[in-house]
């Protein structure tokens, strides 16, 4: 089959697009408001972008709020600060969870039954039950074309200026140990994938 998107023509009872990037990371971002009400939500449209400086990013759509953001991008661009916290198969529900809709007075993170802990370098807090934790500073949000203002995505690219591992998930190698860490992916649809032992394999680079 071909489709335009713009057309919207592609006669299937939901658009395919989704079920074609895939698998996507899970961006599970934590931030504070300037009042220090903390927000977590999940974005699927997430991913690191370069190593040096090691930087990552997140894509925000419109929000259900009157200034049209998401807690968010509101919160980042009002504090300069964010954590992405790994979303694994034994947070999934909690993950899910906190993707939620609901008011920006309301703490995701508490709501989903999370813990929090601290961040070192950042204000907005970790989440305790997640094996790595990558703390994050605002560089900069680009505001993409849009064919509507409900379509409105947001680009925000982070600086990772903080790293933290849970050392049981480093091996005697010193690698990261991404088996029994078992982190998630998004498929399309309400679908999601798990990272592990049986799904994992290795190609060396030629040359």
């Amino acid at each position: 089959m071909f489709y335009e998107p713009v057309k919207q023509d592609h006669g299937l009872p939901k658009n395919p697009f989704n079920s074609l990037v895939i698998p996507r990371p899970i961006g599970w971002i934590s931030s504070i408001d300037p009042e220090g009400v903390v927000n977590l939500a999940p974005y699927s449209f997430f991913n690191a972008v370069c190593y040096r400086p090691p930087t990552v990013m997140f894509a925000s759509g419109a929000g259900s709020h009157d200034d049209g953001l998401k807690d968010s991008l509101r919160n980042v661009e009002a504090t300069g600060e964010f954590v992405c916290n790994l979303s694994t198969w034994a947070t999934r529900e909690a993950m899910n969870q906190s993707s939620a809709s609901v008011g920006p007075d309301v703490d995701e993170l508490k709501m989903s039954g999370l813990n929090a802990l601290p961040s070192i370098l950042v204000k907005p807090p970790r989440v305790k039950e997640a094996p790595v934790h990558l703390e994050c500073k605002h560089i900069r949000s680009v505001d993409l074309p849009n064919w509507s203002e409900k379509d409105r995505y947001v680009v925000v690219f982070g600086e990772v200026i903080g790293v933290h591992i849970d050392d049981q998930y480093i091996t005697e190698e010193g690698l990261v140990d991404v088996d029994q860490m078992k982190p998630i992916g998004r498929l399309g649809y309400d679908d999601y994938t798990l990272v592990g032992g049986e799904t994992i394999f290795t190609m060396k680079r030629p040359g």
